[in-house]
């Protein structure tokens, strides 16, 4: 455990280094702290022996270590209160009644996206852990139907299906009731398979028109199933960075980003807000990852804010508790 002074000291270069991305010198921790410059000197040098700070090549000032982050984090950080104009951003949204809640956190994570300079990720349930729990019909004009897929989870997907002229409306519904009656319960992929080999040729003892319609429906189930459920807000803000404006690391942090194995990997499986610095979290050692799980009707998923070490800490922590307080049911 380090000394009040030496806390004193390492939360002041670290909220210095989080807003000029440059080292920090004893002079600025001097004016702060009413102290010499030999003290705070002493002081530095001492949290760098026990590796809380490093040194630069190019200064003669600190910068912080991930082991400082962390103790940052743990002893010394309080989430910042938010104001005003950013609450109410963020109220403006959960108070819309029109949108479905899965919109409104992809909303919020927009603005605070761009509060932040920061990206945001949602990770929400992956297909297998979704089961049909209806599929309803809405014509529209000009052959035009709409398919409306609901899940147990509360995940509503919408389909346009383009139908030929031959086919009437009554055909259409007969085979919904079909599936209703013999598809509800099943995991969403394995919906398709089950419409191939066990309910395509019930379909065509009731159906003139079946084959045209199974595959409307079939097509609707393969897509919904095989649709990604990753949502990215903000993933080029990572170039705002001064940390990535080397080309190859940029490039490697960007081709993470694409690879849909190692962004599942930043699912959360545990509650409150959790951060994970640097080789703490799987995905970079260069990142910061703040995330939290969230609950909306039995549906779970993770809110992941990706950004540089050199992270405000204070809000994105108080933002992701707002956004949890708001969502979580």
């Amino acid at each position: 455990m380090i000394g009040s002074r030496e806390e004193q000291v390492l939360k002041l270069i670290i909220e210095e280094y989080i807003k000029t991305a440059k080292p920090v010198g004893s002079s600025s921790i001097c004016e702060i702290l009413e102290c010499s410059s030999a003290t705070i000197r002493n002081e530095m040098a001492e949290l760098e022996k026990l590796g809380y700070l490093e040194k630069t090549h190019i200064s003669s000032g600190r910068v912080p270590s991930e082991k400082g982050y962390r103790y940052y984090v743990d002893n010394l950080m309080k989430p910042k209160d938010m104001t005003g104009e950013d609450m109410l951003k963020l109220q403006t949204i959960f108070h819309n009644n029109s949108l479905q809640t899965s919109d409104a956190i992809n909303k919020c994570l927009e603005i605070i996206s761009d509060m932040t300079n920061y990206t945001s990720v949602i990770l929400g349930s992956s297909s297998s852990e979704n089961k049909l729990r209806q599929v309803e019909i809405l014509p529209l004009e000009d052959n035009n139907v709409v398919a409306i897929v609901i899940t147990d989870k509360g995940h509503v997907e919408h389909k346009n299906l383009l139908i030929s002229e031959n086919i009437s409306i009554e055909e259409i519904k007969t085979t919904t009731d079909l599936i209703n009656k013999l598809l509800v319960g099943t995991p969403i992929d394995e919906v398709s398979e089950k419409l191939e080999f066990e309910i395509k040729p019930i379909i065509g003892k009731y159906v003139k028109q079946h084959e045209a319609i199974y595959n409307a429906f079939y097509n609707a189930f393969s897509e919904f199933a095989t649709k990604n459920n990753m949502h990215f807000v903000g993933k080029t803000n990572i170039l705002k960075q001064p940390e990535f404006n080397n080309v190859d690391k940029l490039k490697k942090i960007i081709e993470k980003f694409e690879n849909k194995d190692i962004i599942n990997n930043i699912k959360e499986e545990d509650n409150g807000i959790n951060v994970y610095i640097g080789s703490e979290n799987d995905f970079d050692d260069d990142v910061t990852i703040i995330k939290t799980k969230y609950d909306i009707g039995g549906e779970n998923g993770t809110i992941a804010i990706v950004g540089p070490k050199r992270m405000e800490y204070d809000k994105v922590v108080a933002l992701l508790e707002y956004l949890k307080s708001n969502i979580d049911t």
